[in-house]
């Protein structure tokens, strides 16, 4: 579950086991510190709230993949596959997004989203003018750069605690379950 000792049972278990039927690995990590984790969410909420969830989903599963997470790369991907695309076309996203008829618009925000995740600090005026071209103003930016910055903090703490995917994300399609559980393993195409 974790490198982590995680207590049995928190106030916060009960919330999840009534609208999941279980307790995410996450959380029990998080249950050490359920202030921390509070505070997450409420940033989470925020983000979120700024941006479509189709593309906040397509950003989250581009940075988590990016950053080795599978966890957050299984878990986005079901959100992808329950609420926008059939299995075919999640696959397809997975396998390279530039060739999987995605608007172009699509295409450049996961692009960036990738730059963002692999290194922050060489994001240039150039890269920011591409999604301008796309139509994306400058609080859509802003929009995807906090998404990838909230994966990079959440994928970072899950990653260095050894949180597992939850057994749930085996219900996912092979291939898409295949491809994110390798994350970790070789950069997404294009990088």
């Amino acid at each position: 579950m974790s490198y982590l000792g995680t207590p049995d049972e928190s106030p916060l278990y009960e919330a999840e086991r009534s609208a999941r039927g279980y307790v995410p690995n996450y959380l029990r990590v998080l249950a050490l510190r359920p202030e921390v984790y509070e505070a997450w969410l409420r940033l989470g909420e925020a983000v979120r709230e700024g941006m479509d969830l189709r593309r906040y989903e397509l950003v989250t599963l581009t940075a988590a993949r990016r950053l080795g997470s599978s966890y957050c790369g299984l878990a986005h991907a079901a959100v992808l596959l329950e609420r926008f695309y059939d299995d075919a076309e999640l696959r397809s996203i997975v396998a390279d997004h530039r060739d999987a008829g995605l608007a172009p618009s699509d295409v450049a925000v996961m692009d960036f989203a990738d730059r963002v995740a692999a290194d922050p600090t060489g994001v240039t005026e150039g890269d920011v003018a591409v999604l301008r071209e796309h139509g994306l103003d400058d609080t859509d930016i802003l929009q995807v750069v906090l998404a990838v910055c909230l994966r990079r903090f959440f994928s970072g703490v899950l990653s260095a605690v050894g949180a597992a995917p939850d057994p749930v994300f085996g219900t996912l399609p092979a291939g898409v379950r295949a491809a994110l559980e390798r994350a970790g393993e070789a950069s997404p195409p294009g990088a």
